[in-house]
């Protein structure tokens, strides 16, 4: 890793690393409560599982609305100054859930953090796009990735104590990491956006460009797979750390490792398996990573106690490092020039659709039939996941071998 790090140095420009620092320090302060929060409303307000997870789905519902509006206003407007409004904007919103006491107060912060999310989400993957050639962006989504990991594996670790006995530091650091991000990208950074595309957009529709995208129809399938394998990551990151302290008693403190396990192998292993998972289809790379997925949302049914949680985080860990920077590259390189934006918000909205939908599948699952059916049922999401790519990868292989095949029907 470290060999990699001095190597992409040499290679890449100066402003990539902008975005390598200030993703650090800002994931580093939100993993220090993001984990938590859902523990943290649940003791706060005394609500049933499926009301508390409801607050995620509202981040998400306004996440999916903007991912759409994310993405032309990148376009038409440049990456630098929405990706600034959106740092800081977050950043506020963590200083003013530190003081939130009713429900109805971190719901107004959630739907906030919902719409602020896809416009720091999608300017700096269309800015990553911008900066970096085709042939060297699976690297470059893999160290941003290991630069967010890094600071995920710092967050929980610390965050669990702070957590145990603070709950308001804890958003304070957060507001300051995001707010950090926010001014250095304000004073260091330059704008990307290639000379004249915006001028290609003027006088047209705000959401012109995406009747284009849902008429793309290989994308549209990768879209609505990785939706469902997303979904698992959603179950996972969302309502184990209620499903292991409601049922199990695992502390903030204990749990803090879990995730930070899951950051420690991002940061160790991604570039390795990047290397490995780039020289194959991506369909194909893409099917084995959600077999890990749903082999590890099935086993967390299995378990009750600290270490067989960390076993299963491992598991979907691996498919994690197999599928993310697949997924964004394949995105990346899909996407013509002056589309760039509104490619990454369709893609965005994989996260938003099952942040919507999975907390409260799940919820609902728990509260009707006990807390194991939430992984049950996200096993049987996980199989049509990898259905659903099993589908796609025969479509891009039938049509590539038809592309092959003379069309002799004209030879006499």
């Amino acid at each position: 890793m470290i060999a990699k790090l001095k190597t992409a140095q040499k290679e890449y420009p100066g402003q990539f690393w902008i975005l390598f620092i200030g993703m650090l320090i800002s994931t580093i302060g939100q993993s220090m409560i993001w984990p938590f929060l859902m523990i943290y409303v649940s003791k706060k307000l005394s609500l049933p599982l499926a009301q508390t997870a409801s607050l995620i789905s509202m981040n998400a519902a306004m996440g999916l609305i903007f991912s759409f509006v994310a993405g032309p206003i990148i376009d038409r407007l440049g990456r630098k100054w929405v990706m600034v409004v959106s740092l800081v904007g977050m950043g506020i919103m963590y200083f003013f859930m530190s003081t939130a006491a009713t429900f109805a107060e971190f719901a107004v912060a959630q739907c906030l953090m919902g719409a602020l999310t896809p416009l720091y989400r999608v300017g700096a993957d269309a800015m990553l796009a911008d900066l970096i050639p085709a042939e060297k962006r699976t690297d470059a989504y893999s160290l941003l990735r290991m630069s967010n990991n890094a600071g995920v594996a710092i967050g929980p670790a610390i965050g669990g104590f702070i957590a145990s006995t603070s709950y308001t530091l804890a958003f304070y650091i957060a507001a300051a990491g995001l707010s950090f991000y926010g001014l250095l990208i304000a004073f260091r950074a330059n704008e990307t956006l290639p000379s004249g595309v915006s001028n290609t957009l003027k006088g047209k529709f705000i959401f012109a460009g995406y009747g284009h995208i849902f008429k793309h129809r290989e994308f549209m399938g990768f879209i609505g797979a990785f939706t469902l394998t997303t979904m698992l990551a959603s179950m996972v990151w969302v309502l184990l750390p209620v499903y292991s302290n409601t049922n199990f008693g695992l502390s903030e403190k204990l749990y803090g490792f879990i995730p930070t396990t899951n950051a420690l192998m991002v940061v160790g292993l991604q570039y390795l398996v990047t290397l490995v998972t780039r020289r194959h289809k991506p369909m194909t790379v893409l099917t084995v990573g959600t077999l890990f997925y749903a082999a590890s949302t099935i086993m967390i049914a299995l378990f009750t106690g600290f270490w067989g949680f960390w076993f299963c985080m491992v598991i979907m860990t691996i498919g994690e490092l197999i599928i993310s920077p697949t997924a964004t590259t394949y995105t990346a390189n899909a996407a013509p020039v002056d589309m760039r934006g509104r490619y990454m918000s369709v893609f965005g909205l994989t996260s938003s659709v099952a942040s919507l939908i999975a907390p409260v599948l799940g919820g609902v699952l728990s509260d009707h039939f006990g807390g194991r059916s939430i992984w049950l049922g996200g096993g049987v999401i996980g199989v049509l996941a990898i259905g659903a790519f099993l589908w796609l990868t025969i479509l891009v292989n039938n049509r590539k071998n038809a592309k092959k095949i003379p069309d002799l029907s004209m030879e006499p």
